[in-house]
């Protein structure tokens, strides 16, 4: 791996300052916990002029409760995430995908803001300059069309953040600071299934907390597939929100990661609200698990396995999480 390039690093005392020095040098990238960045900009992927780090940022930092709702800074931590006891108690997903995130030192400096805006990625260009040249680049890159569906005009790098499926299940929202004032939306609508502009943000937005209801009444979890058991990207992850009242399930949101160039929300779930989660549910949504699955040949494990994983995931962490509320 390469030496960091040159480039500028400013340092703002607050989210309004970072944002307008980002207005002031629009090539710039802002700079988290750069266990992404880091790597990227030593590859040669990322080549900005200017590095705005937001380390220095009280705005970004601390978890409250606020009516109803746990509020996190995007510049929290995935440790202090995962350690915070409203976290581990309230919304275990949120816990177990914080947990689930490279390894240990990793987690101490990766952000929650960083984690929720991570890059795609695919074998074709999460690589040297050296391998890539030789290999003809790719179109995320300096190439020209995808190497994984080569008469496509989008690229399919695949979005592989662990939070992000798990705070889709729990309905999040975040809040958003750009140059026309703040604003605050679904957590899902920071997303589109495009490889090379994945993010909804505005030139020079910036990320500054998420907002997760409080609701005891639901019950989550997160579990992913990695080459390894630790470090590695989620090959296929999966994260289900739920509520069972009595022998009913009055609630139920799944949402996955790893297999499209977005974290994807489950449709067609609505029909099984007001019933028991039988053999016949989890047949739905195994299928409905499948036909939210976008996976392509980025990572070095087969499409097809991806894709009987995804299904499987998604029953076995509805039918553990159906159990433990009875």
């Amino acid at each position: 791996m390469n030496a960091l390039p040159d480039f500028q690093l400013l340092r703002p005392a607050t989210a309004a300052d970072a944002v307008r020095l980002h207005g002031l040098h629009a090539a710039s990238r802002y700079l988290a916990g750069g266990t992404d960045l880091l790597p990227n900009l030593r590859r040669g992927l990322l080549k900005p002029a200017v590095v705005i780090d937001l380390a220095g940022i009280d705005d970004l930092r601390g978890i409250a409760e606020v009516d109803g709702l746990l509020r996190i800074g995007a510049g929290v931590t995935l440790t202090s995430l995962a350690a915070h006891a409203a976290v581990r108690v309230r919304l275990p997903a949120l816990a177990e995908a914080a947990l689930a995130v490279a390894g240990p030192t990793h987690r101490g400096a990766a952000t929650l803001g960083g984690n929720l805006c991570l890059d795609t990625r695919c074998t074709y260009y999460n690589q040297s300059e050296t391998w890539r040249a030789g290999n003809s680049y790719c179109m995320k890159l300096d190439g020209v069309g995808c190497r994984v569906a080569k008469k496509s005009k989008r690229c399919y790098a695949a979005f592989s953040g662990d939070v992000a499926p798990a705070l889709i299940a729990l309905a999040a929202e975040v809040e958003i600071l750009g140059p026309q004032g703040p604003r605050r939306q679904p957590l899902i609508e920071l997303y589109r299934d495009d490889g090379m502009a994945w993010l909804t943000l505005a030139p020079g937005e910036l990320l500054l907390a998420v907002r997760v209801p409080l609701d005891d009444a639901w019950r989550s979890s997160y579990e992913k597939l990695r080459v390894r058991g630790a470090i590695d990207f989620p090959l296929a992850g999966l994260a289900v929100a739920l509520r069972r009242e009595n022998a009913l399930l009055t609630g139920l949101r799944i949402a996955c990661t790893g297999v499209a160039s977005q974290p994807l929300a489950l449709d067609g779930l609505a029909g099984l609200l007001g019933k028991p989660l039988d053999a016949a549910a989890l047949a739905v949504i195994a299928e409905q698990a499948d036909l939210a699955n976008r996976a392509m040949k980025t990572t070095l494990v087969d499409v097809l396995y991806r894709r009987r994983v995804t299904q499987v995931l998604a029953k076995r962490l509805t039918q553990r999480l159906w159990e433990a509320a009875a």
